[in-house]
């Protein structure tokens, strides 16, 4: 059962950990928007890119995370 908390504690930690690194690089490309509007597109693009590879990460902990479950159960 222990080892099954911390499967779903890793879970978590990875997925709340994707958030805020979504969510800062955002609000970032929102201030460089903000300071030069010109340069809009090749933000955007870097903030889709930056936001794509956090969620990957969020999902291969998740991954792991139900691996680690149901292997162990």
């Amino acid at each position: 059962m222990g080892l099954i908390a911390i499967g779903a504690g890793l879970a978590v930690l990875v997925g709340i950990g994707a958030g805020i690194g979504i969510g800062i690089a955002t609000g970032k490309a929102v201030e460089g928007i903000a300071r030069q509007p010109e340069a809009s597109g090749k933000i955007q693009t870097s903030l889709l890119l930056g936001a794509a590879l956090a969620e990957a990460t969020a999902i291969y902990g998740l991954i792991g995370a139900i691996l680690i479950i149901v292997l162990l159960k």
